[in-house]
């Protein structure tokens, strides 16, 4: 949901306005998509590890060495940030067939800001975000590097195949795992795909 919302936002905003920057902005926000999971688990390290830079700065401030990259904190951010460009590039294709003339409706007829948003914007965007929510999780649940980096203290369901399959040998029981979480992936998936193309042509 957090990945949904940040590129939601920032897919319509960028989408719709132009600026000094722009560019670069789209660039960094679509980076982590030319990186392997693994970089960015070190990029989380480098930030809230136990060196970190954000625990330099919350020490030289408060006295008190703030360290996240090793906890649920740690991984969620890892997540988000590897999970952004494959949702938010989904999101500004769709906010690029908006039609501007219906939004302009809307508030004519006095609907606010917020109303325009939920009541326009969203239900014209929910294809799009249902793939990009789809393509989200799956990207979670493979994201394989991210958590091998970073959970190190937390069961992920891909690290605990890779522990079994390695560490225990029991190739049985990592076949079995693998097979569930194949399985997960591919149910949310079709219902993403099917939820999607039930609502496009009910809007049609």
């Amino acid at each position: 949901m957090a990945t949904l919302f940040i590129s939601g936002v920032s897919g319509v905003f960028l989408t719709r306005n132009r600026f000094p920057g722009h560019a670069a902005l789209v660039a960094a926000l679509t980076l982590p998509l030319a990186f392997p999971g693994v970089v960015i688990g070190f990029m989380v390290i480098m930030l809230g590890g136990r060196q970190g830079l954000i625990g330099d700065i919350s020490e030289w401030l408060t006295g008190e060495h703030v360290v996240f990259a090793y906890t649920m904190t740690g991984l969620f951010v890892g997540y988000v940030y590897f999970s952004i460009p494959r949702t938010i590039l989904t999101v500004m294709a769709a906010a690029e067939k908006l039609d501007p003339r219906v939004e302009e409706a809307a508030r004519s007829l006095g609907a606010r800001p917020m109303r325009v948003v939920i009541d326009v914007i969203v239900p014209a965007l929910k294809p799009a975000l249902l793939s990009a929510g789809a393509i989200c999780f799956a990207t979670a649940m493979g994201a394989f590097g991210t958590a091998f980096t970073l959970a190190t203290r937390i069961n992920v369901l891909p690290v605990t195949i890779y522990g079994v399959f390695t560490e225990q040998a029991n190739i049985a029981t990592a076949a079995a795992l693998s097979f569930v979480l194949g399985m997960l992936t591919w149910a949310v998936l079709a219902a993403a795909r099917t939820a999607a193309g039930s609502t496009v042509a009910a809007a049609g």
